[in-house]
């Protein structure tokens, strides 16, 4: 029996949720990383602790880098010196191992690139009673504030909602699956934060037309930069620059044309016309009918 669009974004949700063996390859790395970076005798380290994607519970399959964030102590140089400073201890520990520089992070790809880390250099600016507030290196140069335990709590709670239990996390995922199967220089977090606030207006979830709602309501604001709806940090850009703004715009108007296709065909009872736009608004990736 020819399965309806319904079931087959439940069977690509479930394609898209990281393996079990996939989170015990990370963990294994984890302490090696944290080992070399201790070691450095150029910086202290105050704490570690896990963020982005792979936490929040938003991860991609076979796309789902590990963030470690490093809050370092004693002086605060230049954003570039913090990135160069990680790079260079964890060059000396993984001489073997790609390691370079990714602003805001310091990419470590384990295993040929299977396996990779972001390392994410900070420093503290708030109060330690106070919600943990850090600056990070920005997109280009100097620093930027940003509140990664706040903003998880803020994707959580949307995703708790009553009526739409679980839809920000799946509606960020879909997100995501669009991003890096059809390779749109987008920042992941934007498009998490965006899907968190998209939510937290709904009172329902159905995969299909809240991501035609979502990727249309991204393409009338022009992919602008978003306040922290948490009050903690600065604005949120979608892109690094403004050349791959142009591609991300570019992009997104074409996925949320075809979303909408997927809605109407559906509606109309084409089944096979809103499969056919779904393989291609994903890359080729979406299941089958």
């Amino acid at each position: 029996m020819a399965l309806t669009v319904s079931q087959g974004f439940g069977i690509f949700l479930e394609r898209l949720t990281p393996l079990q063996s996939e989170r015990d390859a990370k963990a294994r790395h984890r302490l090696s990383v944290e080992t070399s970076l201790k070691g450095s005798t150029r910086f202290g380290v105050q704490l570690f602790r896990e963020t982005g994607s792979f936490t929040h519970g938003t991860g991609i399959r076979n796309h789902c880098d590990v963030d470690l964030l490093v809050s370092m102590s004693g002086s605060q140089p230049t954003s570039d010196t913090a990135l160069n400073w990680v790079k260079d201890a964890l060059k000396a520990s993984f001489p073997t191992t790609a390691v370079e520089i990714r602003r805001p992070t310091v990419v470590v790809r384990f295993a040929g690139g299977v396996e990779q880390w972001e390392i994410l250099p900070v420093f503290r600016t708030s109060s330690q009673s106070e919600t943990p507030i850090y600056d990070i290196p920005g997109p280009a140069s100097g620093w930027m504030s940003s509140a990664p335990t706040a903003h998880l709590d803020y994707v959580n709670s949307t995703n708790q909602q009553v009526g739409v239990v679980g839809g920000t996390k799946k509606l960020a995922r879909l997100a995501k699956a669009w991003k890096y199967y059809n390779r749109v220089p987008i920042s992941s977090f934007y498009l998490e934060m965006r899907a968190a606030q998209y939510m937290a207006a709904q009172k329902s979830f159905s995969a299909a037309l809240y991501f035609c709602g979502y990727l249309e309501w991204l393409d009338k604001m022009d992919l602008a930069d978003m306040n922290d709806p948490m009050g903690k940090a600065g604005r949120f850009s979608a892109c690094s620059s403004v050349a791959t703004r142009t591609i991300a715009l570019s992009n997104l108007h074409t996925a949320a044309t075809r979303a909408r296709k997927v809605v109407t065909a559906e509606q109309y009872g084409n089944g096979q016309s809103a499969f056919d736009y779904l393989g291609l608004l994903f890359g080729g990736q979406f299941p089958k009918r």
